[in-house]
């Protein structure tokens, strides 16, 4: 150990990422649960290791393991919040601590320990009251430098890391510790794959290397991870500022079960709320609204918005979730607003020369919609889909649309640009018929019965077509009988120049679009 390689505490929190998510989500921790980004497994829950699951697997090839497995998006945001509570614990006991990722956290041990009397007591209540908030497993590891303290806090190295979840590292024994670890700990799957075949499979051999050789090979990156193998890491743990607590918080006693109470209610909560964050220099764009019922009930929803919201806004918005939810039956006894995501007051400035969203027409529909309803106000989004009604989304005034289904996304079977102009809300029944009058049929391999020659709509109006291309078919969720859907799509022109989308199902044709 030298002077540059502090003696660092981690404590670690196994599976937090599943965990918290988990709990968002009320799924059961014990459940085979699976976060994925991209396609691939990001994190898992034991249960789902125990079945084969690991992380960087595909998504179906872990179906394939493990068939009841419950698949998630990884939200980094729900772990961040959710490790905030247990950082403010640690904090009110021994301050100074660096968040290095949610679940993992650094700080130096000799303050700690020096409090409570020896390292292994400050570990021991280090992990204590990790798991008083929720922490269960909590592991913390200490050694010479930070990343021989986040091995050494993963038990890598020991028999039986479940065994005993503290591990310390012998001062000045952070490079015996290293050595047997095989190079693959270093988190480079390059290295990993490369230094195995030149002979090197451990730290300890790689550290023997020359260090100006190492750098003349594999460069910075090399360099750096060539003196972390020989127990040389320089790095420190900077204390976090903690950050303020902007939350508003109302209570009610007795419990109120009238909306327009709890709106009045919280209308100055809302307004300190808004205040609080300018004098941050920040505006909230993602609000999140807790409804505590007199039951023990708890209804949470996060709005979003695609500027920022004011003191008025926020007032809707609780209004608007009280209409929404059951909890009224029980009453209201708490409000808690949390700011979900900030932006710097700046970012929302309008320009000097009128630029910026026009603030009367966002006033005047903010008041239409407050009258009519949340969704009583919609704005029209493009999303992903293969139908082109499946590419419409209604999106309500004032919040950040959010595509369910994203367009970026590879949609296979979609007919091609351009779309009808007019995609009619109700599709509308006709007849295709063929020149003897005789009605078009499809049949299960593609091949038309006749050419289509006239379209006859349900009130007896009839329409020659001049042109007609397709079919097309398109089969969706054939794995649920309940939404499954087998079509086939033709596109047509009639003598007046109008071009129609028709779709034909087990119920007869359609006219599903126009092209105007």
């Amino acid at each position: 150990m030298t002077a540059s390689d502090p003696r660092l505490l981690v404590l670690l929190l196994p599976d937090w990422a599943v965990r918290a998510q988990a709990r968002e989500q009320r799924i059961p921790e014990d459940a085979a649960l699976a976060l994925v980004a991209k396609g691939l497994v990001a994190a898992c829950s034991p249960a789902a290791r125990a079945d084969g699951v690991r992380v960087g697997m595909r998504q179906r090839e872990a179906q394939g393991r493990c068939p009841g497995l419950r698949i998630a998006r990884e939200d980094p945001a729900v772990a961040s919040r959710a490790f905030e509570p247990v950082l403010a614990a640690l904090e009110q006991a021994v301050p100074g601590w660096h968040p290095l990722r949610p679940g993992v956290a650094a700080i130096r041990a000799r303050g700690a320990a020096r409090y409570y009397g020896n390292e292994r007591a400050a570990a021991r209540t280090v992990a204590g009251i990790a798991v008083e908030h929720g922490a269960p497993g909590a592991r913390v590891g200490i050694a010479d430098g930070l990343f021989a303290a986040e091995l050494a806090a993963r038990g890598v190295g020991t028999t039986s890391p479940a065994a005993d979840p503290l591990h310390l590292v012998p001062t000045a024994g952070t490079a015996a510790f290293l050595a047997p670890l095989p190079v693959a700990a270093l988190g480079d799957p390059e290295l990993a794959t490369l230094l195995p075949r030149l002979g090197i499979r451990t730290l300890g051999a790689f550290a023997a290397l020359s260090a100006d050789d190492v750098a003349a090979r594999f460069g910075p990156l090399g360099a750096r991870l060539h003196a972390l193998a020989a127990g040389r890491d320089p790095r420190g743990a900077a204390p976090r500022i903690p950050p303020r607590d902007l939350d508003a918080v109302v209570d009610f006693e007795p419990a109120v079960e009238r909306v327009d109470e709890v709106a009045f209610g919280v209308r100055a909560a809302c307004d300190d709320f808004v205040l609080a964050l300018l004098h941050e220099r920040l505006v909230c764009t993602a609000l999140r609204v807790e409804l505590h019922g007199d039951r023990g009930e708890l209804d949470e929803r996060v709005w979003l918005h695609p500027r920022s919201f004011s003191a008025a806004e926020v007032v809707d918005r609780v209004r608007w979730q009280l209409q929404a939810t059951e909890l009224m039956r029980s009453g209201v006894v708490r409000v808690r607003l949390s700011p979900d995501a900030v932006d710097p007051v700046q970012a929302h400035e309008r320009g000097l020369w009128g630029t910026g969203p026009d603030e009367r027409v966002h006033s005047a529909l903010s008041r239409v919609q407050g009258m009519v309803g949340h969704r009583g106000v919609l704005t029209p989004r493009l999303a992903g889909g293969r139908r082109p009604a499946d590419r419409q989304q209604l999106v309500p005034w004032g919040d950040r649309g959010v595509a369910v289904r994203e367009r970026v996304r590879p949609w296979p079977g979609a007919l091609p640009d351009p779309p009808p102009t007019t995609v009619f809300e109700v599709p509308r029944p006709l007849r295709v018929e063929d020149v003897h009058g005789r009605p078009v049929t499809v049949d299960d391999r593609g091949a038309v019965s006749a050419a289509p020659a006239v379209i006859v709509a349900q009130s007896g109006t009839r329409r020659e077509l001049t042109a007609w291309a397709g079919p097309w078919p398109l089969e969706e969720r054939w794995w649920d009988p309940a939404s499954a859907r087998a079509v086939h799509r033709l596109q047509a022109v009639d003598t007046t120049g109008c071009a129609w989308l028709l779709v034909l199902d087990g119920d007869g044709w359609w006219a599903e679009g126009r092209y105007d």
